[in-house]
């Protein structure tokens, strides 16, 4: 348990790079299908998407799963169910937040490629999914309890938002 704190605290900085890169990689994909037609613009963007990705987020992500693993090793009894509930709510908001940054590679590969089909509007949209992963995660740690009460709050002001983004606008009628 010596070196438990700064372990957690590698944890917690690697983790926020990695949100960095979550927040941030979903708003260059945005500037680049809404500005498909601007060649020289969509280039510089394609590298900074390359970058952020490669350079940022995927050292962050390995380097907040391997942290994490030795803290679960150096301090087992946080897998223990009955004390720590909400550890298995923060993995599996873990595991959602790894396949989402899966799908952020899966859609950086396709924009390199000319072949992303998906719009703005869909970014604009799935940018929202990290916060809410992140709330989540931070939420069962701080209080180190799952409530199905908060759980079920941030689900649904989320999928709130994400309507309101995705949804067409109305067209005003003018006279």
């Amino acid at each position: 348990m010596e070196y438990y704190s700064w372990v957690l605290t590698f944890h917690v900085v690697a983790f926020m790079s990695w949100m960095a890169m979550l927040f941030y990689l979903p708003r260059l994909f945005v500037y680049h299908v809404e500005n498909i037609d601007k060649k020289e613009f969509v280039e510089v963007v394609k590298i900074q998407e390359y970058k952020i990705y490669k350079y940022i987020g995927l050292p962050a992500k390995i380097a907040t799963i391997l942290s994490g693993i030795v803290m679960l090793t150096l301090n087992p009894i946080l897998l223990d169910f009955d004390i720590s509930s909400w550890m298995y709510a923060k993995l599996t908001a873990l595991l959602f937040l790894l396949h989402y940054s899966f799908s952020l590679e899966k859609y950086r590969k396709q924009l390199a490629n000319d072949t992303c089909k998906k719009s703005g509007k869909f970014f604009r949209m799935y940018n929202e999914m990290p916060t809410m992963l992140a709330i989540l995660i931070v939420g069962y740690v701080i209080t180190k309890t799952f409530s199905i009460t908060f759980t079920a709050i941030i689900v649904i002001l989320f999928a709130y938002i994400s309507y309101v983004i995705m949804k067409p606008k109305k067209v005003k009628n003018e006279l």
